[in-house]
Formats: C-alpha cells, sequence, structure tokens
C-alpha cells in the first residue's frame, strides 16, 4: 500500500535539487488547485455527498445539511451544476417538482471523497483523540 508520503518519492519525480523541480511542482499544483477552485467552500462537499445518496429535492438537501441558508444552497447548486457535477431536472407536473442529482461526471469524485473521509476521521482521531 502507498504510504502519505510515495508520491514525493517515487522514481519518476526528480530529486529535490534537481533543476526540473520547479516545473514538476508546478505541474502537480495547478491541477490540485483546479479542483480546489471547483469544490471549495464550506458547502460543496457536504451537498455532493448527500447527492450520493440519491436524488434530492431542494429541501431535503437543506434539512440534511445543518446551517446553510437557502441563498447559500441556490448558489452552491448552480455552481455544481455549471461545473457538470450535479443536474438539476424540473419535471414536468402541478406543482412543478425540481430535483438533483449527480452527473456520471460527479460521480468521479465518490474516491476523492472516499479518501478525504478518511483522512479526516484519521486526522480528527490523531488531534482531538475522538472517532
Amino acid at each position: 500500500m502507498e504510504t502519505q508520503t510515495d508520491f514525493l518519492t517515487d522514481d519518476s519525480y526528480p530529486a529535490p535539487h534537481s533543476p526540473h523541480n520547479h516545473s514538476e511542482c508546478t505541474n502537480m499544483i495547478l491541477p490540485v488547485r483546479d479542483a480546489l477552485d471547483i469544490l471549495s467552500g464550506k458547502w460543496k462537499l457536504p451537498i455532493i455527498i448527500s447527492l450520493t445518496f440519491g436524488n434530492k429535492r431542494f429541501g431535503q438537501i437543506a434539512k440534511e445539511i445543518p446551517n446553510i441558508t437557502d441563498k447559500m444552497l441556490s448558489k452552491e447548486l448552480r455552481e455544481l451544476e455549471m461545473n457538470d457535477l450535479i443536474k438539476r431536472t424540473v419535471h414536468d407536473s402541478y406543482p412543478v417538482v425540481i430535483d438533483y442529482s449527480m452527473t456520471p461526471y460527479g460521480h468521479s469524485l465518490e474516491k476523492v471523497i472516499a479518501e478525504l473521509r478518511e483522512w479526516g476521521a484519521q486526522h480528527r482521531k490523531r488531534i482531538l483523540g475522538k472517532e
């Protein structure tokens, strides 16, 4: 199993004082920054996690995420939809029903979220001594 620093010590990466170190570092930072730009903030990951459990209406998502305001939830849902992570579906019914679901692209985050959850649980245990 790969340790937390294996990606830094792998033979494919230059030695610390290599002349290519700067470009290799930049090549690692840019995609991580891109991902964080899309997923950053207090609410996006909780919204995504909520939707991994199935399609939901606005009110259902709001109830599952404590302290999020309707205005903030609406803003974050629009941004997640704009980035093709979730889909907003308007059903032709009376009254109109709107629900949100994960897109296949959004489901590609499940492994990342699982790793973050595992790291967070270990960190909580290490720093706070809690489960």
